[in-house]
């Protein structure tokens, strides 16, 4: 009798064994829940796990080789995230229940706290900046995307939400204040946060010549403790100067008011790196994608968008994302970043 050796799916095989091997060390697991909602360079992750970038390297190699982690290229540095698990995929059914596990683990506490001097660290770099820079920042921010390429784009998502008579807007970060006049115009009161005293006094001095009495002007950190609601929060090309913007989005989404509205206006993702230099971003724009998974684990639900062309090659999305009417406590879950 004739007996054909069973057929073996070498490459199935190696896949799953490979998601295994990668799943079956402590320091890559707590490497996966560190990249929950951030991403990290190797040597930020060096710097995390007190450990050396040789070590942190090899650690990372195995996770990307399991389809794990991924990478993205900020310029001339590379930053991982978690790769999203593709449950069509042979093992992508392992691939989420790994990380649905390993969101239910706390990191140690000597662990967050290097997280948080690494956040510390680049919010230092974005707050010098701006300190060295406010008069020129907005020739330099006009360069890859001013106020006048998207303003229309952003007012017409606004009047389409069509906010009721009395309600109130919030702006983070409002630079010199240039979109200050058109929130004034539609809402009965404004509050602007800003925490570079520098920009604040511009947008001071531009609030002043317009006569806008409506608009209350602070310096304070929009990720502080104190929470200010409002019916209508708008960030206009701040994201990306946020160390961590996924965990912002988090922060923020209790500013918004039950049945209320956040708008994002941001760049799409590019590699043109000398925007680092030019504006100090943090971030070379984001993707879409990226964007609606930050805010729907934010407890946010994701609505309509815009994009607009620019001839320089970057792109501009215009976002809106709502808080639900009915949420007086925003739900927080655990996101891929």
């Amino acid at each position: 009798m004739n007996l054909r050796a069973p057929l073996i799916r070498h490459d199935d095989c190696d896949e799953l064994a490979a998601l295994c091997k990668a799943g079956g060390d402590p320091l890559r697991l707590n490497v996966l829940r560190a990249l929950a909602n951030d991403s990290f360079g190797v040597l930020e992750l060096a710097q995390i796990f007190a450990t050396g970038q040789s070590g942190m390297s090899h650690h990372l190699k195995v996770l990307a080789q399991a389809g794990l982690v991924a990478t993205r290229r900020e310029g001339n540095a590379i930053f991982y995230r978690r790769a999203l698990p593709q449950g069509e995929l042979f093992g992508g059914t392992l691939h989420a229940a790994l990380l649905e596990e390993v969101d239910e683990l706390t990191l140690p506490p000597d662990v967050q706290a290097r997280i948080g001097e690494v956040h510390g660290q680049r919010a230092a770099a974005s707050h010098d900046f701006f300190a060295r820079m406010a008069a020129t920042f907005q020739a330099q921010q006009d360069l890859i995307a001013g106020l006048p390429q998207y303003r229309d784009s952003v007012l017409a998502l606004l009047d389409a939400l069509s906010f009721p008579a009395g309600a109130t807007a919030l702006e983070v970060g409002p630079g010199d204040g240039g979109f200050l006049p058109e929130l004034a115009r539609r809402f009965s009161r404004v509050t602007a946060l800003d925490n570079s005293p520098a920009m604040l006094e511009l947008a001071r001095l531009r609030c002043e010549r317009e006569g806008l009495g409506n608009v209350d002007l602070q310096l304070a950190d929009a990720l502080g403790s104190a929470c200010e609601t409002a019916d209508c929060v708008v960030l206009n090309m701040v994201l990306h100067h946020f160390a961590a913007p996924a965990e912002a989005l988090k922060q923020l989404a209790p500013r918004v008011r039950p049945g209320g509205s956040l708008l994002i206006t941001e760049l799409c993702s590019h590699n043109q790196s000398w925007a680092r230099e030019a504006c100090g971003d943090l971030w070379l724009g984001f993707e879409q994608d990226d964007l609606a998974r930050w805010a729907s684990a934010a407890g946010l639900t994701p609505g309509e968008g815009l994009y607009v062309g620019l001839r320089n090659g970057f792109q501009i999305q215009v976002r809106h994302f709502q808080r639900p009417a009915g949420d007086t406590h925003p739900s927080v879950h655990p996101s891929i970043n």
